[in-house]
């Protein structure tokens, strides 16, 4: 077992050389946060392979995308390993070892296993008018019966701007109305930049701006996601659960739209409404 063994880094560096393993094990050691824990990394990967993984990302009007487009999401998602270039095809392949998630799991004191299938994860792409209500993620993975616990999100746009917004956005939990409450934290997506964070404490999060990009510049990103063996005490949801934003409240389609989207039968005819 790599993290028993005193050369355990000197593995972890030789074997992600395209990462740059010291910002993430500094990061990593500082997760304690509201409103759930969570840590940013800048500088994620080396400014070489950064720089690759923005070029050769799809361009938005590809074909390979699935789209999402309704009032509570709007952007685009592609998981499809044969769709992947070699550099990232490989990078998601590192991400997902076993060296990778065993340095996540000793830091973050949680046994954790990859998901190869990049269930809700891939490439991901926001253009202008870009959004993402605010949501809890899907709880327990709906092809094994293993719990969703962390997300990793890498931003990759280079020459994205605060201005553009599409921030990340990070909620506390209402627990009386079971809803997101106060906006606590709001993450810029700066280029090599990535978030890890805790999905299993009723951590709300979405897009806390809208994206207002100019035409030929989008917020590009991509993700990883990390299982363990449920807890003792979780929610039991197979898909995400949104929440309407403020001036949609009263809003009986947007209502009706984040029921419909949660449901594990009929979820997949909320997508483009």
């Amino acid at each position: 077992d790599y993290t028993t063994c005193s050369n355990f880094y000197t593995l972890l560096r030789n074997a992600m050389n395209n990462f740059n393993i010291s910002s993430i094990e500094k990061s990593l050691s500082n997760l304690k946060h509201t409103p759930f824990d969570y840590c940013i990394i800048d500088n994620f990967f080396t400014s070489k392979i950064a720089n690759q993984l923005c070029n050769l990302f799809p361009k938005y009007n590809s074909n390979i995308w699935h789209e999402y487009k309704n009032k509570i999401e709007i952007k685009k998602t592609c998981n499809n390993w044969n769709s992947f270039d070699k550099l990232t095809y490989s990078t998601f392949r590192d991400l997902n070892s076993d060296t990778f998630v065993k340095l996540l799991s000793k830091r973050m004191k949680i046994k954790l296993i990859s998901d190869p299938g990049l269930h809700g994860g891939g490439w991901h792409i926001h253009a202008n008018k870009g959004n993402l209500n605010p949501h809890v993620d899907y709880s327990i993975h709906p092809k094994i019966d293993y719990q969703r616990r962390i997300n990793l999100i890498i931003y990759l746009e280079k020459d994205y701007k605060s201005c553009f917004g599409g921030h990340l956005g990070l909620w506390e939990h209402d627990k009386e109305h079971n809803q997101p409450g106060k906006l606590i934290k709001e993450v810029f997506p700066k280029f090599n930049r990535a978030i890890i964070f805790d999905t299993s404490q009723n951590s709300w999060h979405g897009l806390s701006r809208k994206v207002s990009s100019p035409k030929n510049i989008f917020r590009k990103s991509i993700a990883v996601y990390y299982l363990s063996k449920p807890k003792k005490k979780h929610s039991k949801n197979q898909k995400a659960v949104f929440a309407p934003r403020e001036n949609q409240k009263n809003s009986k389609d947007v209502l009706e739209l984040i029921k419909t989207r949660s449901d594990k039968k009929l979820f997949n005819t909320a997508y483009r409404k």
